[in-house]
């Protein structure tokens, strides 16, 4: 018997890993996800996720400071666990330090349920408060995402099963 390596949910306990093993086993992962995540989001270009993030921010982030650019980035990949990256360009414009702040998201999202786009966004989103991954920062990502910690495992679950697709073909 051939141990499938799972690489999105090593952190995860060896029970816990265990299960997802079976499912997969049983060929029932991909239908698991999609009884839950079903359709996909409409937020296509990067226009509409600038608007989705803004919006986001607007709603729970009002004091952190604005975002000039949020795009879809086909560069990010899984092999460097980067699904999202938010970053500060700095540059001198008249004498002024200004620190201009993007977003980045992996251009896999396009064609996931609505609910992980919400997750990556809002995980991007928490990092204009809280830089590092702490519990203050996982406490944000749950305020503006209640059940964020099932999201981020279910996405995990969901990468899991677009590797097994990937490689059956």
């Amino acid at each position: 018997m051939t141990v499938i390596e799972l690489k999105y949910l090593r952190a995860y306990s060896p029970a816990l890993q265990a299960q997802v093993r079976e499912l997969i086993a049983r060929d029932q992962l991909g239908e698991h996800l999609a009884k839950r995540y079903a359709g996909q989001h409409e937020v296509q270009t990067d226009r509409a996720l600038y608007a989705y993030a803004q919006a986001l921010r607007q709603e729970y982030l009002r004091t952190a400071p604005p975002l000039d650019k949020v795009l879809y980035d086909s560069k990010l990949d899984l092999i460097h666990q980067a699904l999202g990256l938010n970053t500060a360009i700095s540059r001198v414009q008249g004498g002024k330090l200004k620190a201009k702040k993007e977003i980045r998201i992996a251009s896999l999202f396009k064609e996931t349920a609505p609910a992980f786009l919400r997750m990556i966004v809002v995980h991007e989103l928490a990092h204009l408060k809280e830089r590092e991954h702490s519990k203050a920062f996982y406490q944000l990502c749950e305020h503006m995402q209640p059940g964020y910690a099932q999201l981020e495992f279910d996405l995990r679950l969901y990468l899991t099963q677009r590797d097994l697709e990937k490689s059956a073909r």
